[in-house]
Order: structure tokens, then sequence, then C-alpha cells
């Protein structure tokens, strides 16, 4: 029987997340664990590069792991953990550090952009993101990465630094490969369907949360920019109306043409009210579920130990490696209780 390559992705609990990132990446999750070896992250050491407030970040750490659990992700049959809760994800970036240049972390796209976005934190960390990204995916060994076109420099440079490492110690990690859902939808603002869709958004209309209940829901699509047409047709010149049609079909299963075809005719109104019922047909029972297991502390810490310890087992090996690799005294199994 063949094995099942090692598939490992990463989320940052950074608060809320939209219908976008449902749609992007944890819908994909329950499928993903069936036909791979499964290792899910909640990235908390990635969040860290922006102000925090302690609390906020505990409490978003809990709600991922609830919605990840709520989605389908069985902490039997795939490894859910917290990235802090296994520190060889900080050890290893520290050795990946000293194969990376400056110049490549310097002319990272995201780099750029947070650093506009927080021109009163522009730390290291912020810069050193994609570096601990390598450490992430590499220590699993993983081959594939779910990413989305805004992650596709920060894989390659993980590629790059896997092959880097290997020319010069030897072989040790795997070059992984990018993985892109063929069913990914890429969703749109309500508001402003020309741009993408963002928790972030000061316009609470413009997005879908994964809170939000089924009148809010509903709501929120009936106030969704459409056009002065009245054709429900999907066209480069109908932005909204080719949002909506999107968004529909990711939550029926239909296609675009059979989609068109059901609203020929139909007013605007009818129509978002229709895409507003498929998509809290959806979202809301996932939203009472995540509510429901969040309620119990004392289950998602036990999760998060339990993927945390597995977790660790795979990342020593991996470490362990590494630093005989590079010329490190070997740790000694009574020192490493990850080992025993």
């Amino acid at each position: 029987m063949e094995e099942k390559k090692i598939l490992f992705s990463a989320i940052q609990p950074s608060g809320i997340l939209t219908i976008g990132n449902y749609l992007g990446a944890i819908k994909n999750f329950k499928k993903l664990q069936s036909d791979y070896q499964s290792i899910f992250a909640l990235a908390d050491l990635h969040t860290l590069t922006v102000k925090q407030e302690q609390g906020a970040l505990k409490r978003n750490t809990y709600e991922l792991t609830a919605l990840y659990l709520a989605c389908g992700l069985d902490p039997e049959q795939s490894i859910l953990f917290a990235q802090s809760h296994v520190p060889a994800h900080a050890e290893l970036t520290w050795i990946l550090n000293t194969i990376t240049y400056p110049g490549e972390l310097s002319r990272m796209t995201q780099f750029k952009d947070k650093s506009l976005k927080h021109e009163d934190n522009i730390n290291m960390g912020l810069m050193d993101y994609p570096v601990l990204m390598a450490a992430d995916i590499l220590l699993y060994q993983t081959e594939l990465v779910p990413i989305g076109a805004d992650q596709k420099q920060h894989l390659e440079l993980s590629r790059d630094l896997a092959i880097r490492f290997n020319n010069r110690f030897g072989e040790t990690f795997k070059v992984p490969e990018g993985y892109i859902a063929k069913s990914a939808a890429r969703v749109m603002s309500l508001a402003e369907p020309e741009r993408k869709m963002s928790k972030s958004d000061a316009n609470v209309n413009a997005f879908i949360s994964m809170d939000d209940d089924t009148d809010t829901i509903i709501r929120k699509f009936k106030r969704a920019v459409t056009d002065s047409d009245n054709k429900i047709i999907y066209a480069d010149e109908k932005p909204g109306i080719s949002n909506l049609l999107t968004i529909y079909t990711a939550f029926t299963g239909k296609t675009i043409e059979e989609a068109e075809k059901e609203f020929d005719g139909k007013g605007y109104g009818d129509f978002k009210l229709k895409v507003g019922e498929a998509v809290a047909s959806v979202i809301d029972p996932i939203r009472q579920e995540k509510n429901k297991i969040l309620a119990d502390k004392d289950y998602l810490d036990t999760v998060l130990a339990n993927g945390a310890e597995r977790a660790a087992r795979i990342a020593y090996r991996t470490l362990n490696k590494v630093y005989k690799k590079v010329g490190l005294l070997p740790r000694k199994r009574g020192y490493n209780v990850r080992l025993r």
C-alpha cells in the first residue's frame, strides 16, 4: 500500500475568519486529512510580529482550534497543535537563519506590505517571518503545502533553503511542493467586489464572518453591491454579481452555468436572498458546533497537548538530524523528554 504524502498547513489565530478563509482553506481540511498525513498548526508565534493583546491572542487560539474541530478536523486522524508548544520550530529557525541572506527577506512582498501597515512596529520578527514559516514546513519533511497566491513567495524560500541546506550538509530535508485546491474560490468584498474579502475591513458589511448568525448573514448579502443592470450572469464588467455567483456555487456545489440558469429572469433582491440562505445553511451549524466545543476548555487543552506531543516526536527527529549535520553535540535522551 502506497504511503500517504505529508501535508502541512498553518493559519494564524489572529481573529475571526471569513467565509473566504473557510472556502480557501478550512473547508478542504476534512478531505485532506483523509488523502494525506495531515499536520495542522495554529501559527501563534507568527502573530507576534504584530502587536497582540495577551487575552485576545489566547482567546483567538482557542477559537480557531474549536473552529477547526467544528469543520470536521479529526484530532485522532490529523495532528492539530499550537506552534509555540513545539520549541523545535524556533530552534530550526535559528539554524535556517544562518543560511538565509538578508536580501532574500527584504524583498518579500508581505514584509514590504506589513511594514507600511505597521510603521510603528517594524521588527526583526516581521522580516524573519518567512524563515519561521520555512522551519514550520521543513521540520515535518512536508511534501505538500496548501497555499494561496500570496504565499507562493514564502514557499519558494522554503524550497530554496531546503535545497541550500541539503547541498551544503547532505540530504536532510524534503523539498516541499505547493498544493492548490481545485475548488478553492476567490471571495471578494461584498462592498467593494474589486478587493479581496478581509476580516480587517472597517466596513463590517463587506465580509461574512464565521461567527455571523443567519440573520446577520442574510442582512449583509441584502446590502451587497451589485450594479444598475438586472442580468444575473458571470462577467468581468459585473464584479458584484460575479462575486455573488462564485459564493453561491461554492456553497451549493452548482456550476456557474447552472446558477445563471436558475436565476434567469429573477431580480437582484431574490438572488441576494438565495445566496445568503445558501451560505447561512452551511455556516450557522458550524458556528453553533464551534461555540459548543469552545465551552469545554479542558477538551481543547487536551487536543492541543496531544497534538503537540505527536508533532514534537516528528519535529525533533528532523531537528536532531539537522544538529548532527551542522556539528552540534547530540542531546542526551534524558535531557530531551520528547525523545524518550
